[in-house]
């Protein structure tokens, strides 16, 4: 099959995404398949704009990468790459290809749609994040909700719809895509993570003055789509505590006030630190006894933190915190490696972690709860098994 796959970042480039996609096409073109990946240019000058990597056909394109400087600049560098992307989609596509659209930018779906149905290809939705929806809960921003019904018409007249969990597919499924053309397939850790032994930080662990303690960490991005507040008030219950650490690492629109309010509470059991590349991501992921796993209230229907298998694969309990009867808590609750806290529990979740750090055995029986939770889900290829069917059946 000759498959073509659009989403703002591939390969060299770090997001959630970019680490799922490249090791997903990767794996399906190492199945036969042809694979092209339609990606934005990460701007250096290293990096070529068309290439083939690992079987895989990577044509990049120039668009803006302005989105730290904020709301209006990030919106033009999602006009700027639907724009360039759905050009060379045009030219690319041809008929009997499957188009196969992910969520970043947001709603790329609907015109890749129009543009697959134009050149007699096939579609595919690989919804990651659930948009408009996402963001008119993060902003209030109820008139956001208007672009749902070319979304739905786009979703319904696809090919299938592929997405993370039950909580997700009930969103689409409410939107009149019918049972035959809608998949769940869970995303996976990255295909070079596996359990990590704690020597693995130990160099970290120096670096950071993080030697002897039990680490709480959150690894990732600091996404307003993420409740972090309630982790600086479970600090601020352990600060008379030397034994424990609370670490964050990544960036993101919530780091700032993060790191100012640490400060004006005077929490010394709190560091930042900046994402490290894919190549020592395992070795952060080490570093943490425990990781978290945060969601706001009303976003649990429209995402699922892909960074939960990461942890889990690195053999990693996770602490989650959010709705108490989403698909996250029930994973981290039914898979044995960690524990599910509302919003707000800060005193249980203190309490918690100060019992974790104590309890070296319970410690130990929660990270090969974790590690069983990884095996079982098989990672990407296990991924690529998944979707071989999913592709093989489109009409």
């Amino acid at each position: 099959m000759r498959l073509l796959f659009v989403n703002r970042f591939y390969r060299p480039d770090e997001p959630a995404t970019a680490q799922l996609l490249t090791d997903l096409a990767e794996a399906l073109a190492a199945g036969g398949h042809e694979v092209t990946v339609i990606a934005s240019h990460p701007g250096p000058a290293g990096v070529s704009l068309a290439e083939t990597v690992r079987g895989v056909r990577i044509e990049r394109l120039r668009s803006t990468r302005w989105g730290r400087h904020g709301a209006a600049a990030k919106a033009l560098d999602f006009a700027t790459f639907h724009g360039a992307a759905l050009f060379r989609l045009f030219a690319t596509a041809r008929r009997g290809d499957i188009v196969i659209a992910l969520t970043d930018p947001p709603l790329i779906g609907i015109p890749a749609w129009l543009v697959a149905r134009l050149r007699g290809a096939r579609i595919v939705h690989w919804v990651q994040d659930i948009y408009p929806e996402v963001a008119a809960v993060l902003s209030g921003q109820r008139w956001l909700l208007a672009a749902r019904g070319p979304r739905n018409v786009s979703w319904r007249r696809s090919d299938a719809c592929v997405t993370l969990g039950t909580d997700m597919a009930a969103v689409i499924r409410a939107s009149g895509v019918p049972e035959d053309k809608l998949f769940v397939v869970p995303n996976y850790a990255q295909a070079d993570l596996r359990p990590q032994p704690d020597e693995t930080a130990a160099g970290l662990r120096g670096e950071w003055g993080l030697a002897g303690k039990f680490v709480a960490a959150y690894t990732g991005n600091l996404g307003r789509a993420h409740d972090l507040g309630i982790l600086l008030e479970a600090a601020g219950l352990l600060a008379a505590d030397p034994r424990i650490a609370f670490v964050f690492i990544g960036g993101g629109p919530q780091r700032a006030a993060l790191e100012a309010e640490a400060a004006r509470r005077g929490l010394r059991n709190v560091q930042f630190h900046p994402q490290p590349p894919r190549a020592r991501l395992a070795a952060a992921l080490a570093l943490g006894d425990v990781h978290f796993v945060t969601l706001r209230p009303g976003c649990e229907p429209y995402l699922l933190p892909s960074k939960l298998y990461s942890v889990a694969a690195v053999g990693r309990p996770a602490i989650f915190i959010g709705p108490p009867d989403c698909e996250v808590a029930r994973l981290v609750s039914g898979g044995g490696f960690g524990r599910a806290f509302a919003p707000g529990d800060t005193a249980a979740l203190a309490e918690y972690i100060r019992g974790l750090s104590a309890a070296p055995g319970e410690c130990a029986r929660l990270r090969a709860a974790a590690e069983a939770f990884s095996r079982e889900g098989g990672g990407s290829a296990a991924a690529a098994r998944a979707w071989e069917p999913i592709l093989a059946g489109l009409p």
